[in-house]
């Protein structure tokens, strides 16, 4: 009969081995489902923040979410300034407003989504995440005619899960590199100033149209002087995305 001996030392050691690995692989589960996921890849990621390019390009991009004051003054300005820009379009606003939303894709606009419930979709289950683009997606069809494959997360909140989410339903998350922080109305000599300055090729600019943003309309001829002056040539999104890979930097 073979008699078998464990040395319980090197057997705990092995089990507090295993215990050790494992933590830390529970632990980068967590951390990939619960963080932000901002890929450098090129042509093809999930999420947009500006494009690599040395070309002198740039896109003022809008979101609306509230009120029907704004809109106009801010859509008067870009026809007289012959620009065309991309707005993020919430759904429940394009909803109550069809007759602004229609005039924007009249003026030559490019639509996107701002989804539906302005809330944190990182905070909701993967298919509640889906049903919120859909929902958004269907009413902005609805009033417009147009089927939008670029999003702005409400709050520009996301996680690898909203990412994936958006990539599963066709959609491209589009962030942004030069905040105007014009919904802080800090004034408008520095809505102007943190654009101009913050601007570079590839830059996707984050202004907003809704009524709780009371200088924008005002700070954008100069934004548009400037950025002429400056040599730079104002596009869509869909447009700067054509000049290079779209990146997360």
């Amino acid at each position: 009969m073979r008699v078998f001996y464990v040395n319980l030392r090197t057997l705990r050691q092995s089990l507090l081995l295993v215990l050790y690995l494992l933590a830390i692989g529970i632990f980068f589960a967590y951390a990939l489902l619960h963080q932000p996921y901002t890929p450098t890849s090129a042509a093809g990621s999930p999420i947009v923040y500006r494009v690599r390019t040395n070309e002198k390009v740039v896109a003022l991009t809008f979101d609306i979410s509230w009120g029907n004051k704004t809109p106009g003054p801010v859509l008067d300005i870009l026809k007289k300034e012959g620009i065309k820009c991309t707005f993020f379009l919430s759904g429940p606003w394009v909803t109550k407003h069809p007759e602004i939303a229609k005039r924007i894709v009249a003026d030559g606009h490019e639509i996107a989504s701002h989804g539906h419930r302005h809330i944190n979709l990182s905070q909701l289950p993967k298919e509640e995440i889906k049903n919120e683009i859909l929902q958004a997606h269907e009413s902005i069809r609805a009033v417009t005619g147009k089927e939008p494959r670029l999003i702005r997360t409400p709050n520009g909140d996301y996680d690898a899960k909203v990412l994936k989410a958006a990539a599963e339903l066709g959609y491209t998350v589009i962030q942004w590199d030069a905040d105007s922080l014009d919904w802080k109305n800090p004034g408008v000599e520095t809505i102007i100033n943190r654009v101009l300055q913050l601007t570079r090729p590839g830059s996707i600019v984050l202004l907003h149209a809704s009524d709780t943003c009371q200088q924008t309309d005002k700070a954008l001829p100069a934004i548009i002087t400037g950025l002429r002056e400056r040599k730079y040539k104002l596009v869509t999104v869909s447009e700067l995305l054509k000049y290079g890979p779209g990146v997360a930097e």
